[in-house]
């Protein structure tokens, strides 16, 4: 079912413009002049989509939330050049049972198959050893680009409370909310666009900051970079991973950057190749930072500036205590097979070294750390 939700207080949130933000009623927030959708629970905060917004705030006015989630549901960034799908099909996917079946009803194509199987991929793992090497030790963590929440989730199964996701796109919150965050995990969804007005004040205590697999879209990265540094304040941690290199044949993809170019935006931090930390989270190892040579011949890069020096957090490799893990779904009939030809062309050569052909007879005590078995949300 989908309700309205409501809102956290107004004060935490500002507006594209800078302006604070107040709730107004239970399913909106006010600067005083206009009025924002708050749906699931998720605020909508887009600039430059007033005709959106609008019709967004009238139908939950008129006590029609699961048609406010429709409107948004339709909404995608803009790199995505598919046509929505039609309102009938999106009203189907509010009833969805799985993130599966969700995800088709949205017509989310190469993106949902990229976030059913995220699990899986060489990108995660490596994002699973930065954050381990860079912990937040305590500290509020804010999750930029997001996607559907799954290092929010990770880090609210391994007991971590203040958790912040922020995404451009209100349908892959929506499916966080929905099949990924644990129930009842403290952690605030908002659908923002940062290149606009970030929706954050300044941080009153340090934040545990991160941005992974996403940076390398953004036209003006410095300036996403010293937004996210401001963000984290003074004793905060920012982490930026799988920035893909402008250098490497297989990271040319969005607006990739040479890995001096990304290293030089945030002074200070230690840089990792994408190889070593994926194979860091296979072997049940921290990373080891690098520079020179290694980082020009890398695929992408991971970087991270901690201030407060936080100690590293190796469980944070592994699935939480307790959490329960099944056969990772490449392998229903016992082969391995790729979601896609685009999956298997962007992870499948580095998948392959952890991922055998066949499920082995005996999984073997390494079977989580190798991504055999892994901690899908129940309603995969």
């Amino acid at each position: 079912m989908t309700t309205v939700g409501t809102p956290v207080a107004g004060s935490r949130w500002l507006g594209p413009d800078g302006s604070g933000l107040r709730a107004d009623t239970p399913h909106t927030l006010t600067d005083g002049v206009r009025r924002w959708p708050v749906v699931d629970g998720i605020p909508w905060l887009r600039p430059g989509r007033d005709g959106l917004r609008e019709a967004t705030v009238a139908a939950l006015d008129a006590g029609d939330p699961r048609g406010a989630a429709v409107l948004l549901l339709a909404d995608a960034d803009d790199w995505w050049d598919d046509e929505p799908p039609p309102p009938h099909r999106l009203r189907t996917a509010l009833a969805a049972e799985t993130l599966t079946e969700a995800v088709d009803l949205l017509g989310l194509g190469r993106v949902g198959t990229y976030f059913r199987h995220r699990w899986s991929d060489p990108s995660w793992l490596a994002t699973l050893a930065l954050t381990a090497a860079h912990p937040p030790a305590g500290r509020a963590v804010v999750d930029l680009a997001c996607g559907t929440g799954h290092l929010l989730r990770h880090l609210a199964l391994h007991g971590h409370t203040d958790l912040t996701g922020l995404d451009v796109v209100f349908a892959k919150l929506w499916l966080a909310r929905r099949f990924v965050l644990p129930v009842g995990a403290p952690v605030t969804l908002v659908c923002a666009d940062l290149t606009a007005g970030w929706p954050l004040p300044p941080a009153a205590a340090p934040r545990h900051v991160a941005c992974h697999d996403a940076l390398y879209f953004l036209p003006d990265k410095a300036a996403f970079v010293a937004a996210a540094a401001a963000t984290a304040g003074p004793r905060g941690a920012v982490l930026l991973g799988h920035l893909h290199n402008a250098a490497h044949p297989a990271g040319r993809a969005g607006l990739p950057l040479p890995a001096d170019e990304w290293a030089a935006l945030l002074p200070g931090a230690q840089a990792y190749t994408e190889e070593e930390l994926t194979a860091a989270t296979v072997d049940g190892r921290l990373p080891v930072p690098a520079t020179g040579a290694a980082l020009a011949a890398t695929e992408a890069l991971g970087l991270a500036r901690d201030e407060a020096a936080a100690v590293a957090d190796p469980a944070l490799l592994l699935p939480a205590a307790g959490v329960p893990v099944r056969r990772n779904p490449l392998y229903a009939d016992g082969e391995r097979a790729w979601p896609d030809d685009h999956w298997a062309a962007e992870y499948g050569g580095r998948a392959a070294a952890y991922l055998p052909p066949r499920w082995p007879v005996a999984p073997g005590p390494d079977a989580v750390r190798r991504r055999l078995l892994i901690d899908l949300p129940e309603r995969w």
